[in-house]
């Protein structure tokens, strides 16, 4: 595969772009190289590459203008930056100009290649995003779901991989991640999308009622039953059944939900009769289901009838790198037809909180900001209110390295992990050999 991977090297060092030609080549990639910045993007210009490596600091032309010069004619090809400064700003600024990654010196081919590797890996998965886009389109609101970011593309990949079967799927994440857009996105791209998706809340229902809300009751009943009464189970019949925040579910009833999805059968409340179903169950939940069979608080038997797929929708402090494009998109949606533009202070505090409420904080922040605005302009000030007061400290002081905020990072991930290197590397959105790497170069046992 490597052999079709063509890539252009652009570097002024002449002993470098030397070294690393031959590596490259050795890894088994196609390798054309330049010394000059006017240079390599002439053999841009005639040639087709799947990925330019090119420094950032050249005398004839730098790495930012032939990125820019790279993104005015082309979205697809990969661009990778070189850099000795290595500072949060040059990053920041690379990356919202289109630079897909950036590699600081001094680095090893080891570091290169999987630089490159994870690049190419995000660009197929991009693409992958970019068709269940096309099929969902917008019927969904998928406005939430804007973002490339690593973790989101697990998502994706895993709503196109369970969509088509019937299996029972289980969507754990926080709330304001998008828990019910990623039922609704399974139910809409599967065989049952013609029919019904019925949504429960288990958590809003009293528990008096819920029993009857779920299964149904007939007449007489219970006191109030005037009539005969369907469902939600029959309301979904054909298509599916979302219980979200199913950890909040009793456990009389959590017996009875398990004898269904063993059954396929409901009982309404006051009947002796079984009715047959055909309902497909999505559960969600913002509570970690496995530690509450630990602690006996739910049902292990009907934990594992409901996780036979789970999908882990990230909090949005883990895919920050979402948030510039999370932000102009609602942006276009609230402001209309006003032109807005945003003061760099602004990401940087955005980058800066921890959003407990996720994406549906962020939105309200940015509707918010956008009324506040005097003018045209979104400043610091109009962002800055009561309830952002938790920010992730440290993580952005203009002053501070590439590497100092990666290895605070994954001391972070690692603590929050109770030490697990493979938890942390997965909620990093890392392999688990990278982050083996970065402790041992540290020398973080």
């Amino acid at each position: 595969m490597k052999k079709s991977i063509h890539i252009l090297l652009i570097d002024d060092d002449e002993n470098l772009c030397r070294v690393l030609d031959h590596q490259l080549k050795e890894e088994g990639f196609n390798v054309k190289s330049a010394l000059k910045g006017r240079e390599g993007l002439a053999h841009f210009e005639k040639g087709r590459f799947d990925v330019v490596i090119t420094d950032l600091a050249m005398p004839d032309l730098g790495g930012m203008e032939i990125l820019r010069e790279i993104r005015s004619k082309d979205n697809q090809t990969i661009v990778i930056l070189i850099t000795a400064y290595g500072t949060v700003e040059n990053a920041v600024e690379a990356c919202n100009m289109g630079a897909d990654d950036y590699i600081t010196k001094p680095f090893g081919i080891e570091q290169l290649r999987f630089v490159i590797e994870k690049a190419l890996r995000f660009r197929e998965l991009e693409r992958e995003n970019v068709s269940l886009k096309v099929q969902l389109g917008d019927r969904w609101g998928l406005e939430t779901f804007v973002g490339q970011s690593v973790g989101l593309q697990e998502v994706y990949r895993l709503i196109q991989k369970v969509a088509p079967t019937d299996t029972t799927v289980l969507i754990q994440g926080e709330s304001g991640t998008g828990k019910e857009l990623v039922a609704r996105a399974v139910h809409a791209l599967s065989e049952r999308k013609g029919h019904p998706f019925v949504p429960v809340d288990c958590a809003a229902i009293p528990e008096t009622l819920i029993e009857s809300e779920l299964f149904g009751h007939i007449k007489g009943a219970f006191t109030g039953a005037l009539k005969d009464r369907r469902g939600k189970f029959e309301l979904a019949e054909g298509g599916s059944l979302f219980l979200d925040e199913i950890g909040d579910l009793k456990e009389e009833l959590q017996a009875k939900l398990l004898r269904t999805l063993q059954e396929r059968q409901i009982e309404k409340v006051g009947s002796d009769h079984s009715l047959p179903i055909n309902v497909r169950i999505i559960a969600a939940t913002n509570r970690d289901l496995a530690l509450a069979v630990q602690k006996s608080s739910f049902r292990q038997d009907l934990y594992y009838r409901l996780a036979v797929l789970v999908i882990q929708i990230p909090p949005l402090r883990d895919r920050r790198e979402d948030i510039t494009e999370l932000v102009d998109h609602f942006i276009k949606k609230y402001a209309k037809e006003r032109k807005i533009t945003i003061e760099k202070d602004v990401y940087r505090i955005l980058m800066g909180y921890d959003w407990p409420g996720n994406v549906r904080e962020l939105e309200n922040v940015v509707e918010r900001a956008i009324v506040l605005a005097d003018g045209h302009i979104i400043r610091g000030r109009d962002i800055q209110e009561h309830q952002m007061r938790r920010p992730f400290q440290d993580t952005f002081r203009e002053d501070q390295t590439l590497e100092a905020i990666e290895k605070k990072a994954i001391v972070d991930a690692l603590r929050n992990a109770n030490g697990n290197q493979s938890q942390a590397a997965r909620n990093l959105g890392i392999p688990r050999h990278v982050l083996l790497y970065r402790l041992k170069k540290w020398g973080i046992g």
